[in-house]
């Protein structure tokens, strides 16, 4: 009995039995199941224990997105960096603050262990002979492990780990996969046994869901999709609806504020930045806490470049702010950042917000008057004008405003959209797999 590919809609993960497999290789595959995974009624009974390792070098959005999810699904999630020194530089410059070493948590027992990609962050993981040893071990008790991006090809392939096995990865790497695996496959996620593989940043949410329905099961996995906000088919291009277009000139590199906060949204926040980045803009993180280190939403600690009383004295060309319940409220009362905001509107320079910051924060203190905007849906009743609240993304002259994390990509890709052109926009679309190549 083996299990048929299906194709990923966020609100309908599912496994469906047949007495044949049904594989191939082509782009449509969104999330595909070659032989049954472990079985989700023994694993409830787990406590659901999570690793996820970094290093320097990882990929953010990709480790971020994963401990975002599985902790949304009641996963008890330890980042653990693959040194003592817990302050982990990844990619793009995001830092991170690991809960524990590997060698602190070499004795415990997971239930699942997921590796972000990322180069060389990937590497170094390779070469944590502790962690190989931690993981090793795992796979010989029969649990559940993970890999996405560069990851499979480089951690899990050189370990013995996809002997034997469908998998699936970044695909500048499929061929440096292909001599570690049985059987290399484009899906955008690929469950083989107690194995799961995905492909890149813009995969990374749809493998959390995948992973959440192994570990625990296709009802949580359903109730976590749904606030996620995210696409039902990634074969369409994204796009924005405009209001009142206007050609956005900016510095050159633009300078763009990323305000963080406590309970700030740590997807969104690490998204916006890892795109931004990638888009060679030069973005400042700044707390509006009284130190850099901030603990988002759903625990993940931050760390910012400088405090909002140091960013305020710079000239920005676009200031963003993510969502998070939080976060937006802790937004809305720093009269350092409402004043940054309102002299940004005044002076017809850009300004942004996702989640629940257009509603806590940009509404309460008029900046969206005039404008149409959309925020996370169970929140645009607060906004004055409701009307256009169904778009994904919405830009309205010097304002550009978003739904939530799975709509975090498509709103960093459309500020990149204005700011650079579309060209720039779907290089980076591709080289993150967010639709299809």
């Amino acid at each position: 009995m083996a299990l048929r590919q299906i194709p990923f809609f966020p609100h309908t993960l599912s496994l469906t039995l047949t007495s044949k497999p049904k594989l191939n290789n082509n782009n449509n595959n969104r999330f595909s199941f070659f032989t049954p995974s472990l079985s989700s009624t023994a694993l409830m009974a787990t406590s659901h224990k999570v690793l996820l390792p970094i290093a320097n070098g990882s990929e953010p959005m990709e480790a971020v997105i994963i401990v975002d999810v599985l902790r949304r699904a009641g996963a008890d999630v330890t980042v653990a960096s693959d040194s003592a020194n817990l302050s982990v530089l990844a990619r793009h410059d995001v830092k991170i603050l690991a809960d524990a070493s590997v060698s602190d948590v070499a004795g415990t027992s997971f239930d699942l262990v997921a590796i972000p990609g990322g180069i060389p962050g990937v590497e170094n993981l390779r070469d944590c002979k502790v962690l190989e040893g931690l993981v090793k071990k795992h796979v010989e008790e029969g649990r559940l492990y993970a890999a996405v991006c560069a990851a499979p090809a480089v951690v899990l392939g050189p370990w013995g780990l996809l002997n034997g096995l469908k998998a699936t990865g970044f695909p500048a790497l499929m061929e440096k996969l292909a001599s570690y695996a049985a059987t290399t496959v484009e899906s955008r996620v690929q469950v083989d046994g107690r194995a799961v593989t995905s492909r890149a940043p813009g995969t990374t949410m749809e493998f959390a869901l995948a992973l959440i329905e192994q570990l625990i099961g296709k009802e949580k996995a359903d109730e976590v999709a749904g606030p996620l906000v995210m696409r039902s088919n990634h074969d369409d291009e994204h796009t924005f609806k405009e209001f009142n277009p206007v050609q956005w000139t900016f510095d050159n590199p633009p300078q763009i504020l990323v305000p963080i906060a406590n309970g700030s949204e740590e997807m969104e926040a690490v998204i916006i930045i890892d795109m931004l980045r990638r888009a060679k803009a030069n973005v400042v993180v700044a707390s509006v806490e009284d130190k850099l280190e901030i603990v988002a939403s759903r625990k993940v600690k931050l760390e910012a470049d400088m405090l909002l009383d140091e960013a305020a004295k710079l000239s920005y060309d676009l200031i963003v702010l993510p969502g998070g319940l939080g976060g937006a409220q802790a937004f809305a009362n720093s009269e350092t950042l409402v004043n940054l905001l309102k002299k940004q509107r005044e002076s017809n320079k850009y300004y942004g917000a996702i989640c629940a910051s257009p509603a806590l924060v940009l509404e309460p203190h008029g900046l969206l008057k005039g404008k149409k905007a959309t925020a996370f849906p169970a929140m645009c009743n607060k906004l004055s004008d409701q009307s256009e609240v169904e778009n994904r993304v919405v830009v309205d002259g010097n304002l550009i405003t978003s739904r939530g994390p799975g709509t975090s990509i498509e709103f960093a890709l459309a500020i990149v959209e204005k700011l650079f052109g579309r060209k720039l926009a779907l290089e980076l679309a591709k080289a993150v797999v967010f639709g299809r190549p």
